[in-house]
């Protein structure tokens, strides 16, 4: 089983409050180096934790990581975007893009870069993408869309990598306590219990981490009809006048 303990870490989108997590606990698990990325890398208190600039959406930025932190065993893809406004139809073109550049093209061309390197480490490699519970429920328009793509490419990718022993996981979670998520009212998991849970599949050589009531519900409603799911669109039309 692919293991923490003495892994070398890569995490992107490192100053989120699910990264820093992933950051932090992926030394307490036993890890022996994490590359903490971002667009703007800030400083950490830890020799163990190194700072790294990375713009997903840069084809170079991506290749010049990858040349940097060419000893990674586990890659941890967790950066990711939400637009101010989700819908198909009201947001602008640049901004469906802009989201699907960072939610899918972004971790797919950084797993690109990384396969190499992770094949080269051999058995105990691991890939881990963050999806969302919106990758099965179509809640946030440009947002689910970009994460079910990501789903779609993390199957494709664990089937591929397969031969090469690298390891690929995907992970879908509702609301998570962090300031993406602040403008969200009700329940919402705190980011370090989804980390463990990642972590613990990590560890158990899980495919999947389904994190929440609400994700464990999607994902079991995909095998019903499509009106079981959106219920709303048995809702009368209002008449305007």
């Amino acid at each position: 089983m692919p293991s923490l303990n003495g892994a070398v870490v890569l995490v992107t989108g490192a100053n989120g409050g699910i990264g820093t997590h992933f950051v932090r606990d992926a030394l307490a698990r036993g890890a022996s180096k994490v590359y903490a990325t971002a667009r703007q890398p800030r400083a950490w208190d830890d020799d163990r934790i190194v700072p790294l600039a990375l713009d997903v959406t840069d084809a170079a930025s991506i290749q010049a990581v990858a040349e940097t932190a060419g000893d990674v065993t586990v890659l941890i893809n967790n950066a990711g975007a939400l637009p101010e406004t989700a819908s198909l139809l009201t947001a602008t073109a640049a901004d469906i893009r802009a989201t699907m550049e960072t939610n899918f093209f972004g971790p797919v061309f950084v797993a690109r870069a990384f396969a190499p390197i992770l094949a080269a480490a051999g058995q105990g490699s691991v890939l881990v993408d963050v999806h969302s519970v919106a990758s099965w429920y179509a809640m946030g328009g440009i947002y689910s869309a970009s994460k079910a793509a990501l789903w779609s490419a993390t199957n494709s990718l664990r089937v591929e990598l397969a031969a090469a022993d690298v390891h690929v996981i995907g992970v879908h979670m509702g609301y998570v306590d962090t300031g993406m998520a602040a403008h969200v009212e009700g329940p919402k998991m705190l980011p370090e219990e989804l980390v463990a849970q990642v972590y613990d599949g990590v560890e158990a050589g899980a495919y999947e981490i389904v994190a929440d009531g609400i994700s464990a519900h999607a994902k079991a409603a995909l095998s019903g009809p499509v009106e079981a799911l959106y219920p709303e669109l048995h809702a009368p039309k209002v008449e305007t006048r």
